[in-house]
């Protein structure tokens, strides 16, 4: 086991009715506000009228900016930054899912820095502080409410990265579930396969913690418990609270203690895909999972095993990989490049774009032949 070290500074308000504490939050840190938001969903359900109303009540001056997309593009960061700068923000208040949230991490660091935000992932400078950010989620999914990570991609460079932060854990989240009942059938399923990706990231990282692993696989079995059930019933409230707490705690550090680092090879893969053909996230990794440890259940026999053991009551590689690709299938999510609309004539353009991005895990890593192999597995 590693040594480690658990900080998470994120305050987090989970369950019914948590939003009317925003107002007295928001005060905490100023009067000048940020609010970014994806499209319309949240005005038709009603959850933006109850945003405003709380930053109203708390005095606060409200600049906007709307039209995240799902895969969140680095020219919405800039713009957004833009208006924050020209405005003399406080605090922003980003309400949506990961895409949303990670937006506004990237523009909270790129408002004091004056910079184009790409320089960020370019590491061509380097953040010292961060405008505050609170987060309302409304999409069970990237755990982006509770860590200090975001992804955006540029669609111009066709590069999606990660990024770190300890500037940009959100200092607030409210996550009521009652805000994802709403999400419809296919992005609830996309969601719960993306909690599984990111418990599965840490649970085929570097290191051994016994403890860490369980976590893991409790995670993934709360998942495949209720996910099925909360796909036949999208407004239950009961089993939209269990997939959102699983979703956060799925990174929020808590799968990662005592290792060196996660995995992180399969969300490469599912990242060109997504910058490439604007595919959802959580459809990519459901294609990317299944034949990524087909690949190399050679080399991780005995994770699958107890990873089968204990969610899938199975008893060898193969049932534990084949018990998951039916699970995400149960869920309504596709398993094959074919279903997401690629064909074997983009395999050149997708790995041409894995190999420019540096595609790898950081435990089990793959070069160009490797990311070749798994390609043809994702498609037939």
């Amino acid at each position: 086991m590693e040594n480690f070290i658990i900080s998470n500074p994120t305050c987090l308000h989970f369950g019914k009715g948590v939003i009317n504490d925003l107002s007295e939050t928001v005060s905490k840190f100023g009067k000048r506000v940020l609010l970014v938001y994806g499209k319309n969903s949240i005005k038709t359900n009603g959850l933006y009228a109850q945003v405003v109303a709380q930053l109203h009540q708390a005095g606060s001056a409200v600049f906007e900016y709307a039209g995240i997309k799902s895969n969140p593009v680095i020219s919405d960061v800039d713009a957004a930054a833009e208006i924050g700068r020209k405005n003399n923000i406080d605090v922003i208040v980003a309400v949506g899912g990961g895409s949303v949230i990670d937006s506004a991490k990237i523009i909270a660091l790129a408002i004091p820095l004056k910079n184009r935000a790409w320089e960020l992932f370019e590491y061509k400078v380097k953040p010292v502080t961060a405008i505050p950010l609170i987060a309302v989620l409304t999409l069970a999914a990237t755990g982006s409410e509770m860590n200090g990570f975001a992804v955006v991609q540029n669609d111009v460079t066709k590069q999606k990265p990660g990024y770190f932060s300890p500037f940009i854990f959100p200092k607030h989240s409210f996550l009521d579930p009652s805000f994802t009942i709403t999400v419809p059938a296919k992005y609830t399923a996309y969601g719960i396969v993306d909690l599984i990706a990111h418990a599965l990231e840490g649970f085929f990282g570097k290191g051994e913690t016994t403890l860490t692993d369980r976590f893991v696989c409790s995670i993934i079995k709360e998942a495949v418990t209720y996910g099925p059930l909360l796909m036949k019933d999208l407004t239950n409230y009961g089993y939209r609270e269990k997939i959102m707490f699983a979703a956060t705690c799925a990174l929020n550090g808590m799968t990662s203690y005592g290792k060196k680092t996660g995995d992180w090879g399969v969300h490469g893969i599912g990242h060109s895909l997504s910058v490439l053909y604007d595919i959802p996230h959580g459809a990519t990794l459901s294609v990317a999972y299944p034949a990524w440890l087909n690949y190399f259940k050679s080399r991780i026999m005995d994770k699958l095993n107890f990873l089968g053991k204990e969610v899938f009551d199975t008893n060898s590689p193969e049932a534990t990989i084949t018990s998951l690709e039916h699970y995400f299938h149960l869920l309504g999510a596709p398993v094959r490049l074919k279903e997401i609309g690629i064909d074997a004539w983009k395999k050149e353009e997708i790995i041409e774009n894995m190999v420019f991005n540096k595609t790898t895990g950081d435990n089990l890593k793959m070069d160009r032949a490797d990311l070749e192999n798994i390609f043809d597995l994702m498609l037939n």
